[in-house]
């Protein structure tokens, strides 16, 4: 990428943006696919053709000055005109599409996303794919803000808003993992402390309000946000957890050190779908939610029925 000293480009708005959203330089980098350095480079330009320091580089993380704050608005503005201009170029024919940002929840990381990049990629052999992963509240943050193209996260039970298309992917039950050979289900949870899913995500403020309605309390010491720190804590038998089939199955290393149960409460799930800015690529989402469809039954459904076959119907492809 050459470097223009004086003007204001879009990539360096699109690395302020970057910079800005993420509070580090080599997070930014990351993010876009480019060097720390070059970053850096492209900020300094862009805050010598403005005039205005955008970022305060002392502080830890990185802030936007005063400035930055402002100019920020007007950069996601800027960017989102960009993207609307970019997509309705291609529109007429998707092949032509040059970039599609993706983001997709952890659960998914080691098995189906690989695959359904590969697959979508095989259609669109022009597109570049830019992957983020993170939680689901953050993802949708990003869709709305225009940052991200495709979304696939849990849904948030908030109202659809008017611009998002929505296509249902996966319904799955919250379970029980416990220490192998932990006893009887009501009479572990209770001795045992209960290790779990950070509040600051989504999926852990739906359990605990999940347990609040049911007034269940339990002795909570841990609160993480890693299925395989919180099942290497069970299979440990530092305490015991509740999770989904899908966490339960991405610690892998961890399964036959535990055990799992259907809750010993009322039942609880959450569903998985892939969100999009409505009408902008054509029939792109409803065809990456069919690729979905097949892999989600093929690497995840099957395998989950075949170790826990008490999941029944409760587990399913929408």
């Amino acid at each position: 990428m050459v470097d223009t000293p004086g003007k204001v480009t879009l990539w360096g708005i699109e690395v302020f943006l970057a910079v800005a959203e993420e509070q580090s330089i080599s997070a930014a980098a990351r993010r876009l696919g480019a060097s720390p350095s070059a970053v850096s480079q492209q900020l300094s330009n862009l805050e010598a053709a403005l005039g205005a320091g955008l970022v305060d580089r002392s502080a830890r993380p990185l802030r936007t000055t005063p400035a930055g704050a402002l100019f920020l608005r007007r950069a996601r503005a800027i960017l989102n005109e960009a993207t609307e201009a970019r997509v309705e170029l291609a529109m007429a024919d998707l092949s032509r599409l040059t970039r599609v940002n993706l983001g997709v929840i952890e659960d998914f990381d080691a098995d189906v996303t690989p695959r359904l990049l590969a697959g979508i990629a095989g259609n669109l052999s022009h597109t570049r794919f830019l992957l983020e992963t993170g939680a689901s509240h953050r993802l949708m943050a990003k869709l709305e803000a225009r940052a991200l193209d495709l979304v696939v996260a849990a849904d948030l039970g908030d109202a659809q808003p008017d611009w998002a298309e929505v296509h249902p992917l996966l319904v799955e039950p919250f379970i029980v993992a416990m220490p192998k050979g932990a006893g009887e289900v009501n009479a572990a949870i209770r001795s045992m402390p209960f290790v779990q899913y950070t509040e600051r995500h989504f999926m852990g403020r739906q359990i605990a309000a999940h347990l609040a309605r049911e007034g269940v309390t339990f002795e909570h010491r841990f609160e993480l946000d890693s299925y395989h720190a919180i099942m290497a804590m069970v299979a440990e038998g530092a305490g015991w957890t509740i999770l989904t089939p899908l966490g339960y199955l991405r610690a892998g290393r961890f399964r036959d050190q535990a055990e799992v149960h259907p809750l010993p409460f009322a039942p609880l799930e959450r569903r998985i779908q892939l969100s999009a800015r409505r009408g902008v690529f054509q029939d792109l989402p409803e065809r990456v939610a069919g690729q979905l469809r097949a892999l989600l039954a093929d690497l995840i459904v099957g395998p989950a029925k075949a170790r826990m076959p008490w999941l029944g119907e409760r587990l399913r492809v929408l």
